[in-house]
């Protein structure tokens, strides 16, 4: 399995592309649509990158997962599905709760479905489903909002904002809905469980540190 990360300095965030290199199926895990508040436009830099890299290796996208609703960037999965259609999207079965209460903040109930809907996939706590040759594993990992997911493939796993760097810690949980006591919870009774060789891909880098 190859794990390629790339990192968008805006936000500190790092996107992953997790591939097979012999079947050559892969998986796009919190891409970036990159946004300027300052004249209000939505630019694909990010995107972009993900695309040559696809195109250099020749993946085959099968699946394009989000760990939680990001409050810091765009997610960039509509823009890949419209790119991939062959694609399955997929969030934590818990990200309806999400749409409900920003829906109802931003006035937009009657733009947006609450279900889940926009979604292909809505994955309960420890589901596991096949993206081509690469087996997902989903594991409800709340706090930070109480949608997120940490997704485990083979040994390593892809934590979003449940677990940072080091010098970071773990995302914020003042946002809406978010807890610290259910964040350390999802931490280590989920995450400090599995094995110690277990590799951690985090969602962000705030550098330098």
């Amino acid at each position: 399995m190859d794990v390629t990360a790339f990192f968008d300095p805006k936000t500190g965030t790092l996107t992953y592309i997790v591939s097979d290199p012999q079947t050559r199926d892969a998986v796009i895990i919190d891409s970036v649509l990159d946004f300027c508040p300052r004249n209000v436009r939505i630019d694909t830099e990010s995107l972009k990158r993900l695309y040559a890299h696809i195109a250099q290796k020749n993946l085959s996208i099968r699946a394009i997962l989000d760990t939680h609703a990001h409050a810091d960037h765009l997610s960039g999965m509509a823009r890949l599905k419209e790119r991939y259609p062959e694609a399955v999207t997929v969030v934590g079965s818990r990200f309806p709760e999400v749409q409900a209460f920003f829906t109802g903040i931003f006035d937009c109930k009657q733009l947006v479905n609450q279900d889940g809907s926009q979604f292909d996939r809505m994955l309960e706590n420890t589901a596991i489903f096949d993206a081509g040759s690469l087996q997902i594993q989903a594991l409800h990992t709340p706090g930070h909002t109480p949608a997120c997911v940490t997704y485990k493939i083979e040994d390593a796993l892809f934590t979003g904002d449940a677990m940072l760097m080091p010098d970071s810690g773990t995302g914020r949980c003042d946002f809406p809905n978010g807890s610290a006591e259910v964040l350390y919870e999802s931490v280590v009774e989920q995450l400090y469980t599995l094995p110690d060789e277990t590799r951690v891909f985090v969602g962000h880098d705030y550098q330098p540190g």
